[in-house]
């Protein structure tokens, strides 16, 4: 068989573009996205800027977008998977984090995304979907018991009870603090001060 030697033949006719590389825009050509077949899904997860904006991919014929970033829609990054994953660990001290209680998160995910209902600019749960957290840390919970690393063992709605206790005291006690003035919300300008310094060595 004739190989595959550039990512331009790799995406003609492909369905899904899953793209962790150089940041962007365009290191990922809409001609590109325009080859691949209907309904592409497209990935473009580079931080701070996507290998392609989700417009442009959009344009040129994506049917699904998503990116690291969490100012555009569907953000697929570890954001919405480390906070359910740690605490689910935590909660069972299991002894190391496995491969299963990864996949668990996901399908955790998923899930809750699917029943609450999804379209092509909402695919996955954001963050301030503060319900899916402990959902999704007491299914790696219980993962971690059946993986055999867990060193305490509950039951599902233990697990989820004391996730959704910490979770809801952590998050008001910010707000408290946030709107007491000990935690003043960034200005803008300073945000994008911080953008455009990582876009400037990352190109360097």
């Amino acid at each position: 068989k004739d190989q595959v030697l550039t990512i331009e033949e790799a995406m003609k006719g492909a369905d899904v573009l899953i793209a962790l590389s150089t940041p962007g825009p365009d290191t990922v050509k809409k001609e590109w996205i325009s080859s691949m077949a209907d309904k592409a899904i497209v990935f473009t997860c580079a931080n701070p800027i996507p290998e392609i904006y989700p417009y442009a991919a959009k344009e040129a014929g994506a049917f699904i977008v998503a990116t690291g970033r969490g100012d555009f829609p569907n953000q697929v990054n570890n954001s919405i998977g480390f906070p359910g994953i740690l605490k689910g660990a935590l909660l069972v001290r299991a002894k190391k984090i496995t491969d299963n209680m990864a996949i668990a998160a996901a399908h955790s995910l998923a899930d809750y995304a699917e029943n609450r209902g999804i379209n092509t600019e909402n695919i996955v749960p954001t963050m301030d979907e503060a319900d899916v957290f402990p959902i999704e840390a007491a299914d790696v919970a219980m993962q971690a018991v059946k993986d055999g690393v867990a060193r305490i063992e509950m039951t599902w709605q233990e697990a989820y009870d004391r996730a959704k206790g910490d979770i809801e005291y952590s998050r008001n006690m910010t707000k408290s603090l946030m709107n007491s003035g000990f935690i003043k919300t960034p200005e803008e300008s300073m945000l994008q001060e911080a953008l455009d310094k990582a876009i400037i060595e990352i190109r360097e």
